[in-house]
């Protein structure tokens, strides 16, 4: 039968890459669910926004050798 093995890898931190995007609408509108605002006030408030306004999407990525940038 064989053996599992675990192979220690000694930089393996330095390998991981971490990525995340964000989309900005030039509107004004924010995503609710990507953001939180809280008050103490039940605002009722009625927004009328455009189907596909206008946007600014936003990509970065961290890793060890330093930050990756697309605009």
């Amino acid at each position: 039968m064989g053996q599992n093995k675990i192979v220690v890898v000694l930089d393996f931190h330095k390998r991981i890459l971490f990525s995340d995007e964000a989309h900005f609408w030039l509107n004004g509108y924010v995503n609710k669910q990507n953001c939180h605002i809280w008050s103490e006030a039940n605002p009722q408030v009625y927004v009328e926004t455009p189907l596909h306004p206008e946007k600014l999407t936003v990509w970065c990525a961290l890793w060890a050798g330093g930050i990756l940038l697309q605009k």
